[in-house]
């Protein structure tokens, strides 16, 4: 049991918190749950946690705070974030995505999608060998790729950028990096993305291959309107133009 991955669920509704609780730890996780961000912190600094299943609306703070706090703060996508919410507004699911989430569910959910979202962040989040490389791709050595002055360590899952900050990535943003990084100069198309950034299941909103790019430009480009890095290419889809060292 030891082994198996913590979820730490932070939702004000105690019935909620008691419900996913009993549920995932019949599916084999640990389970840790609280009411709010200050002891949702206290948590985080006291055990290791592999992914947090946050509601956007809390007392106090909401989530969307308390997601960009964890991003910043741990600085790495080595912990996932799903956001819980019973608002259905768009903005929200944007920008929820926009400060860190990985994925994002809507209440009232079914437990079943609850527990394939849990399965399918915590996949994203192993670290796996390189794929295989298409013809003309690069071949990585010790898990990490350098360019530009940046250095991605697919081991560690981390980004730093030429000043050596660390720079914080959704686990969909690094997949896609990732992607680029290993095939530089050669033009994907968006199924080819979608098929190589680990099989995920994107959809037709905010998560689609051309508004993940425009997340990654926003972190990694030093004007995002006018990327050096990655390019478009137009009806056709985006080519990595960076200098692999």
């Amino acid at each position: 049991m030891t082994d198996a991955p913590h979820i730490l669920i932070v939702d004000d509704d105690a019935k909620i918190r008691q419900m996913l609780t009993c549920y995932l730890i019949d599916e084999g996780f640990q389970v840790s749950s609280v009411p709010n961000g200050p002891t949702m912190r206290e948590c985080l600094a006291r055990t290791r946690i592999d992914l947090v299943l946050l509601d956007l609306v809390l007392p106090g703070e909401d989530g969307l705070q308390l997601a960009r706090e964890i991003r910043s703060q741990l600085g790495s996508s080595a912990i996932g974030i799903i956001m819980l919410t019973g608002r259905s507004d768009m903005v929200d699911k944007v920008v929820g995505l926009e400060v860190g989430a990985d994925d994002y569910i809507a209440k009232p959910f079914h437990l079943r999608e609850v527990l394939a979202r849990i399965k399918s962040v915590l996949r994203r989040l192993q670290p796996t060998a390189p794929a295989a490389p298409l013809p003309g791709s690069l071949a990585v050595d010790d898990e990490v790729i350098r360019f530009d002055g940046w250095r991605l360590d697919l081991g560690r899952r981390e980004l730093k950028a030429p000043d050596g900050s660390e720079i914080a990535l959704t686990t969909g943003e690094f997949d896609l990096l990732v992607t680029f990084a290993q095939r530089p100069g050669r033009v994907l198309n968006r199924d080819q993305l979608m098929d190589l950034t680990r099989g995920r299941h994107w959809e037709a909103i905010d998560r689609s291959i051309d508004a993940q790019v425009a997340r990654l430009r926003r972190k990694i480009e030093t004007d995002p309107k006018h990327p050096i890095l990655v390019k478009s290419v137009r009806g056709v889809g985006y080519v990595f133009t960076g200098h692999i060292q």
